[in-house]
């Protein structure tokens, strides 16, 4: 059955386009582009771990590795577009055009991290695994029902297939054929427990078929089949043919959050043959003539301030309120959480 959906792929992993009758497609500025964010969203990533390290921010769910995957289906989306993410799909939300200084903060405990910018449809990450599937589907089948070309992607890990929320959200959209992009990143674990534990299915792709919809499954470390699979999805969604499902197989270098340790449920030796998605596009960019070393080192610099000022910005708010947590939940706090918050606050006045 996992034959029926082979893994699409434009480069390998040197960089070398495994078809090369179509160039036109990799000019400059759009390579420059991909470059662009994914090295920006890594450079966050990376600065966001050491943060967390440091007590600086909270607990922190790192996506090295997946930057591909992020970036190539955020850059295919369009202005008016609806995104919603998971807790770990903050890459592909600052290639939306989320706010960095926000997104910051959304890790350092604060409400304003969950308010997007007013010209972008990001929902706020959704924790709960799955949730944000029927969400997604309910935005693109309103966008439908008001006639509009719009369309929304729904985020989620390998993890999600084997919750209800997955399968309802594809059965909706299948029988509406709504304007939605199911979009997986498979990177073989959700959290400790393998994917052949969890599922009996060779692919996540093949989970389409019961609902026939369009799949398709991708190389999610090369930048170009993601961008370019999910624009047909997008496309075909936008001409009124229905919902798409995208399995991305692709591989999280880091742990779960910053709290887990892989090394416990990981073999050492799991994933070591797994090139770098920014490796693979730099090998691509030297390869066909499109690396500009002094032009490289200027994105790099760029980059390293705009993520410096974003942490300074994050850090001149005031620490977040705790209480916050409690008032903006129910209309009347139940009893238990009552006692809890009134604990809470009874600490804060012996200390």
């Amino acid at each position: 059955m996992g034959l029926q959906y082979p893994v699409k792929q434009i480069i390998d992993d040197e960089g070398h386009l495994v078809d090369d009758s179509d160039k036109s497609r990799f000019d400059s500025k759009f390579v420059n582009k991909l470059f662009y964010h994914m090295y920006r969203i890594r450079t966050f990533d990376q600065k966001a771990t050491r943060l967390q390290r440091q007590g600086r921010i909270g607990t922190y769910p790192p996506f090295s590795g997946q930057e591909a995957a992020q970036v190539g289906s955020a850059l295919a989306m369009s202005e008016g577009d609806w995104m919603f993410p998971t807790y770990r799909d903050h890459g592909a939300t600052l290639t939306y055009g989320a706010d960095m200084t926000r997104m910051f903060l959304y890790w350092n405990g604060r409400m304003e991290g969950c308010v997007p910018p007013d010209d972008k449809n990001i929902f706020p990450p959704a924790v709960p695994i799955a949730s944000q599937i029927p969400h997604a589907v309910g935005a693109s089948w309103a966008e439908k029902r008001k006639k509009t070309n719009r369309v929304a992607i729904a985020y989620f890990g390998d993890g999600a297939t084997s919750q209800g929320d997955f399968h309802e959200g594809l059965n909706f959209a299948s029988v509406f054929q709504t304007p939605t992009i199911f979009f997986n990143q498979n990177n073989g674990y959700a959290i400790s427990l393998p994917v052949e534990k969890q599922m009996n299915s060779k692919t996540i792709a093949q989970k389409g078929s019961g609902y026939n919809m369009r799949s398709v499954r991708v190389d999610g470390n090369d930048c170009f089949a993601v961008y370019f699979e999910t624009k047909k999805a997008v496309d075909h969604a936008r001409a009124g043919g229905g919902p798409t499902l995208i399995e991305a197989v692709t591989w999280r270098t880091g742990a779960h959050t910053t709290a887990d340790d892989p090394s416990k449920y990981r073999p050492a030796d799991k994933g070591v043959d797994i090139v770098d998605p920014l490796t693979r596009l730099e090998g691509f960019m030297n390869l066909y003539g499109l690396w500009n070393e002094q032009e490289i080192i200027e994105v790099k610099s760029t980059l390293k301030e705009e993520v410096d000022g974003a942490i300074e910005a994050m850090e001149e708010y005031p620490a977040a309120n705790v209480e916050d947590m409690f008032d903006h939940i129910y209309a009347e706090l139940p009893e238990q959480l009552l006692d809890q918050k009134e604990s809470y606050l009874s600490l804060l006045r012996e200390n």
